[in-house]
């Protein structure tokens, strides 16, 4: 049976056209029917007024891998593109950082061959749904996230006012800039920038981030897979706020509206081709100093001279 790849490119980027001939010449070597999408398809259907889900593609239901080439950016779009497929997503980094990416330009041909071997691993990430409740309006909207859902005041001279929650009871009201609600996957990004702690992807755990908060307590929150945040923006706010979505999927906020954020029993299914542990990947992306470790050699030994001269 022939096996399909689907690939998403950053369409404004030269070297994205060059790797995206580059990786439709590899599968089709190896074999695989390829069907290509830019990250941005004109073609497609818009959400509805009460859905914050984002555009899907259509010809999911049969493919075997999603390979996606550009930044992270482009790997939280290909995962809005392709959600609800069981296809796990392998991202080559052309961007920055490149966090969620798997692989390097240069490793494109040898990340296809592999892929197509089936050397690799599936990691599934959590995700977060979040409910926003709107006054006046009958329905919820709905949407979701793989990063981060946000908050954030729809004037930049002001500061939006607002009450924080935690399982159903109130913690704290403040105002400030923003508040970020974010998934392990997503400790690393805007939730990162705003002083929040990085989150092993292995810990199943939500983060909440006040952003430029005037408040004794306005600390980084941490919180259980069972939990729920929630954040509303109290009446008393001189500003409405917008809601953002993995930075992509946006919503404005009147006062008296109400965001939610929960686990999402759908995960989005990542691609790995290295089994490097997670610190390795935080000191190469963020170029991290680490010259004179010596690891658990230089311990031993230390404490064996220590051994020595008590003896």
């Amino acid at each position: 049976m022939t096996r399909t790849a689907v690939i998403v490119a950053h369409g404004g980027r030269p070297e994205a056209l060059t790797a995206l001939a580059e990786a439709e010449e590899a599968f089709r070597a190896e074999g695989f029917e390829v069907i290509v999408h830019p990250d941005e398809p004109a073609d497609l259907p818009s959400p509805t007024e009460h859905s914050l889900e984002g555009r899907r593609l259509p010809d999911l239901a049969h493919a075997d891998i999603v390979v996606v080439l550009g930044g992270d950016g482009t790997i939280l779009r290909a995962a809005e593109l392709t959600r609800g497929s069981e296809a796990p997503i392998l991202g080559v980094n052309l961007g920055h950082v490149g966090f969620l990416a798997e692989s390097e330009r240069d490793d494109l041909r040898d990340a296809v061959r592999r892929l197509a071997s089936g050397d690799f691993q599936v990691e599934e990430r959590p995700v977060v749904d979040v409910t926003v409740l709107i006054p006046g309006e009958p329905e919820p909207v709905q949407g979701w996230a793989l990063n981060e859902a946000t908050v954030e005041k729809s004037d930049r001279s002001r500061m939006i006012e607002v009450a924080i929650e935690v399982d159903g009871r109130p913690l704290s009201s403040f105002g400030c800039d923003g508040v970020v609600m974010a998934t392990a996957t997503g400790s690393t990004a805007h939730a990162f920038s705003a002083g929040g702690p990085v989150i092993w992807p292995d810990v199943d755990a939500m983060l909440l981030v006040p952003v430029a908060a005037h408040a004794l307590f306005a600390r980084p929150l941490v919180v259980g897979p069972g939990s729920m945040f929630a954040v509303e923006l109290l009446a008393r706010s001189r500003v409405s706020g917008v809601l953002t979505l993995d930075g992509r999927r946006r919503l404005e906020l009147p006062q008296g509206s109400r965001v939610e954020v929960r686990r999402s029993s759908e995960p989005v299914r990542l691609a790995r081709l290295s089994q490097a542990p997670f610190t390795d990947r935080l000191v190469n992306k963020f170029s991290l100093p680490v010259v004179g470790w010596r690891g658990t050699a230089a311990a031993d030994a230390a404490g064996a001279n220590a051994g020595e001269g008590r003896a």
